[in-house]
């Protein structure tokens, strides 16, 4: 039976003092927010022009003069089959809409960046420029309740007229998600409402009755965000149009073609839904397919539905897409989506290195599946792949300075490869200031403003700590309110220390309980209870008792170098190895192994292992060190007869996986020659 067993904690019950995560959480706030706001506002010099609240000022004045003139307002209608709007060159900008369709979302991200990052360190005038945000964005809603710029600038009457390609439920979905956000840092509900008002109109527009539209979105968030927006006001139509866009999806007719016949007429073997996760109904689909970061937005959607409403079949879909998603298409480093093509899943086991897609926002994704699945099921399957994902590959989508991106997150790469086949060029050997398509950088830095609602959930009497995230925690449970210290060295010595700082009693004695992950790159654990009752389910260390101020409970995980290897059916890893140490995965980077690492190979020996302790930008990480060989060059025609290889032996320096590209340009690697 499907369970709603967890929730999230309160951020604002949350206080993070770990080195590694308060680090990472400092970048975003001093760094990451501020130029995010000067890229939406088109102020970083050499980047790519956001547009985003350029936009929201253009629809704003339109938006004034609606109300002003009323039915004596002219319409200036401009094109609305264009999916990126770019101004002329050497002309003024015009009262038009520039950008990607969906710019608005620029906006919608750091907002809900800025939330999270109000709830750990309150900002006056952080709070200050975001409310003048708020008013600038919100003066271009519609009396009606519609607030998506491209379609307020360019032709209202052509609102909801091309769901598959255009974004407008995508662009609810994010300003939903960041209006939620701010108003639980802060208490203030002017975006709220808009979010509201925009979804109540949508609400009123689709539906299965007459004169209703019987459509769901292209491109999938507003189906969690509508889900937040019910937990948060309690009003059950957001929930009801959230299950309603789900359960829409992947019926006949269906109802793309009625919006695109002629191209429905080309495609006319269906292959193009899977594109969207709409070529059957959700609850009949087993394999993840289709543009990644679309479908572990619609995933999170369906757990969020299914545990709301205790649907055992949507359930069932979304273990088998869990299934599929992560033990089939997924990289050692978290990464999901293997092909530029779509930015999309291919089949079973095929995990290129060197071309691979693995979009940042698709990891972010996989952390909202996991952290959803969770709160049904708490079980270490879930929780381990978050982790591999956010210490993996949504690290490495942000540069060590907070100043750069990647928005493609290979596992190999060769310079000259990416600026000269024309295959790679997705792949960037270097991160980028920004993208004109600028998801990755904000859907980076709300995941990590909000780490601590991934590392613990709670039910009535449980506080879970699903990631070893240092700091204290405030948990009600039904007898008592228990203030958590949670001192974290797990990282460096693999040492978790859970302090009871203080209890506040209520009527009744009860007991409380902690349920920690023991991690799958941990082969022994030693956990000392404090004398207190303790149950392995599922990965989790269940400790309960009657707590009071001073109660320790002391765990110590083994951490070892691990060589691993992949399936033999992913064969562009046969024959290699990757390198891991606790959550992270390590590479060979060309800066401390030299050129041409195809020619080296790493034992498979990790007692041989020894760690070094180096600076990167600034920051301290741990070298793991590794006897191998390279392969010495050959003669220099293009082919010889065979001769055997002469080797000389090597020291090949790893880095964590997150950190490679923060000293330059040059090779890198993550699966190395046996």
């Amino acid at each position: 039976m499907v369970k709603n067993i967890a929730k999230p904690i309160n951020l604002r019950k949350v206080h993070i003092d770990d080195p590694f995560w308060k680090s990472e959480m400092e970048l975003v706030r001093n760094e990451v927010i501020p130029y995010q706001w000067k890229a939406i506002n088109d102020e970083v010099e050499g980047a790519e022009p956001s547009y985003a609240m350029r936009n929201f000022k253009v629809a704003g004045k339109i938006t004034a003069r609606r109300k002003e003139l009323g039915s004596a307002y002219k319409e200036v209608i401009w094109p609305t089959d264009v999916f990126r709007p770019v101004p002329e060159e050497g002309k003024e900008l015009e009262d038009k809409f520039y950008g990607f369709l969906f710019q608005d979302t620029d906006f919608s991200k750091w907002i809900e960046a800025v939330g999270y990052s109000l709830t750990q360190h309150p900002d006056p005038e952080l709070e200050r420029t975001a409310d003048e945000a708020i008013d600038i964005v919100c003066a271009a809603q519609q009396e009606n309740g519609y607030l998506d710029t491209y379609y307020i600038i360019n032709d209202m009457s052509k609102v909801f007229t091309n769901l598959k390609d255009h974004h407008e439920l995508y662009c609810l979905g994010h300003l939903t998600e960041g209006a939620v956000a701010y108003y639980e840092a802060t208490g203030k509900d002017k975006l709220l409402n808009a979010a509201r008002k925009f979804a109540d109109y949508v609400y009123s527009r689709f539906g299965k009755e007459e004169g209703k539209i019987n459509g769901f979105p292209g491109h999938e968030i507003s189906e969690m965000a509508l889900v937040r927006l019910y937990e948060v006001t309690g009003d059950s139509k957001y929930l009801e149009l959230s299950k309603y866009f789900i359960d829409e999806r992947g019926q006949k007719p269906y109802y793309f073609d009625k919006e695109h016949p002629d191209e429905a007429k080309k495609h006319g073997d269906k292959e193009w839904y899977h594109y969207y996760q709409a070529h059957k109904p959700v609850r009949e689909q087993d394999e993840a397919v289709g543009h990644a970061v679309r479908a572990v937005y619609l995933y999170s959607g369906m757990a969020d539905v299914a545990r709301l409403t205790g649907d055992e079949e949507l359930y069932a879909a979304c273990e088998r897409l869990w299934d599929s998603a992560v033990n089939k298409k997924m990289y050692i480093t978290g990464g999901i989506g293997s092909t530029n093509i779509g930015e999309a899943f291919t089949y079973n086991y095929d995990l290129p290195n060197d071309l691979a897609y693995t979009e940042s926002c698709a990891s972010v994704g996989l952390v909202f599946f996991a952290r959803r699945m969770l709160q049904m099921n708490v079980d270490s399957k879930y929780s381990n792949v978050m982790e591999r994902a956010l210490y993996n590959t949504v690290l490495a989508g942000m540069a060590l300075d907070g100043k750069s991106f990647f928005y493609v997150n290979p596992l190999e790469v060769r310079p000259e490869a990416c600026y000269r086949d024309a295959r790679k060029n997705h792949v960037k050997p270097v991160r980028q200031k920004w993208f004109p398509c600028a998801c990755c950088p904000p859907n980076i830095a709300r995941l990590l403003s909000s780490v601590a609602a991934y590392a613990y959930t709670e039910s009535d009497d449980t506080l879970f700590m699903h990631l070893y995230v240092g700091g204290t925690v405030e948990k009600e449970y039904e007898n008592a309110t228990v203030l958590w210290k949670i001192e974290s060295d797990v990282l460096d010595s693999g040492r978790l220390r859970i302090v009871c700082k203080d209890v506040k009693e209520k009527a009744g004695a009860g007991k409380e309980t902690v349920a920690v992950r023991i991690p799958d790159w941990c082969e022994a654990y030693e956990l000392n209870a404090g004398g207190f009752a303790h149950e392995l389910k599922k990965g989790y260390e269940y400790i309960t008792g009657e707590f009071k101020k001073g109660d320790v409970i002391e765990i110590s995980f083994a951490k070892k170098v691990r060589i691993m290897e992949a399936s033999s059916k992913v064969f562009e890893d046969h024959g290699k190895v990757a390198v891991t140490y606790g959550p992270f995965v390590y590479c060979i980077e060309e800066k401390d192994n030299g050129k041409d690492l195809h020619m080296v190979s790493i034992t498979t020996d990790a007692s041989k292992a020894r760690f070094e302790k180096a600076l990167i930008e600034g920051n301290e990480i741990t070298k793991i060190l590794l006897p191998g060989k390279r392969e010495k060059e050959k003669a220099e025609s293009l082919y010889s007869v065979y001769k055997e290889p002469e080797y000389e032996d090597v020291t090949l320096e790893l880095i964590p996986y997150y950190t490679w590209a923060n000293r330059g340009e040059g090779e890198m690697r993550v699966w190395i020659n046996r």
